[in-house]
């Protein structure tokens, strides 16, 4: 008797076991290389939906959505998260997603939702911009940049660096600003201004900041561009307290491009309420409040409560340079071609 007991405990054991193992899901989403999460935040939605969320990081945005459009007719994730505004209707040209009305979308601003059909929603913002060493023009006595035409003034001779727009995210973004900027007329002149005034070209972000930006390297840049969330980042990750963040952003007067990250349900998912409920998980607070010191970008949640380092340091643009998805991808490979022939050749 005691026997038979222990088998069938041992068989509803193994019962359990195989029952829980059913339960639980794997959700693939395809990201950027740039995105992380708190593990306390993403355990927090694999216990409340019995499911295991992998990561499957792709490169730059760029470079995971290509991905992802050659994928799709056996698609790598469940949920892509990263593109932006800048490869947006390249997106949804590409038709690899499906609509999913969050219901949490009522609580999100009208500019930050470009697709009327919630194939792509918005998740996070950030606003690419010039930023300087304060220090830098504080001892040299001179005026730091308020405008994009400041840079090209005799007094800022050599002072600049950028990234490459055909290679950088942030670098396109700034191309994008000056486009929006200067129209299309223009643009190309405040360029060439941009060469004959000694304006150093970095292929990446890291590469520019953290090789030439005075304020975090030996290099001899005292203006980088970068995000609006960089002097915050500066204070966070600071090996010393700081009183006040060693750069500043520079966001008025049209000179800044703001990039909206968005998320959307691959066509071809087999589990469509899952990454449902992912899309719903991304868009509330939890995720949302995370966001700012994982990736120093905003949230699009407005209840979304900012940590203190952003609420202190961080700066908005009242009046980003706005160019329409539509016009990026019309034009994007023209705009590249042209900027590359001023500034490389």
């Amino acid at each position: 008797m005691q026997k038979l007991t222990i088998r069938i405990l041992t068989l509803l054991a193994v019962l359990q076991v195989g029952t829980t193992c059913l339960a639980e899901q794997n959700l693939t989403v395809m990201t950027h290389d740039s995105f992380n999460v708190s593990k306390k935040v993403i355990s927090a939605f694999e216990r409340t939906h019995q499911a295991r969320v992998i990561f499957l990081k792709s490169g730059d945005a760029g470079a995971a959505l290509i991905q992802a459009i050659l994928a799709k007719d056996a698609p790598m994730a469940d949920v892509f998260f990263g593109v932006d505004n800048t490869f947006f209707s390249r997106a949804l040209k590409a038709d690899i997603f499906i609509p999913y009305d969050s219901p949490l979308l009522a609580g999100i601003a009208d500019h930050f939702r470009l697709d009327p059909s919630n194939r792509l929603v918005p998740v996070t913002y950030g606003d690419v911009c010039l930023n300087y060493d304060r220090q830098w023009f504080t001892k040299k006595g001179l005026a730091p940049p308020s405008s994009l035409e400041d840079l090209v003034k005799p007094a800022y001779k050599g002072l600049t660096v950028v990234e490459n727009p055909a290679t950088s995210s942030p670098g396109l973004a700034f191309l994008l600003a000056t486009i929006a900027h200067f129209g299309e007329k223009g643009y190309l002149d405040f360029w060439q201004g941009m060469r004959a005034n000694d304006t150093l070209v970095a292929n990446g972000w890291e590469d520019a900041y953290y090789g030439h930006f005075t304020a975090a390297s030996k290099g001899d840049r005292p203006i980088v561009v970068s995000y609006a969330s960089s002097p915050p980042a500066a204070v966070h990750f600071s090996s010393t307290p700081l009183a006040e963040a060693p750069t500043a952003a520079v966001v008025d007067n049209r000179s800044a491009f703001r990039q909206i990250e968005f998320a959307g349900i691959l066509r071809g998912t087999k589990h469509p309420e899952l990454a449902g409920k992912f899309i719903d998980f991304l868009l509330d607070v939890p995720f949302q409040e995370d966001v700012p010191l994982q990736m120093f970008v905003f949230p699009v949640n407005p209840a979304a409560k900012l940590p203190e380092v952003f609420s202190r340091y961080a700066v908005v643009a009242r009046d980003p340079a706005e160019v329409s998805p539509a016009d990026i991808e019309a034009h994007r490979e023209r705009w590249l071609e042209e900027w590359t022939t001023v500034m490389l050749r």
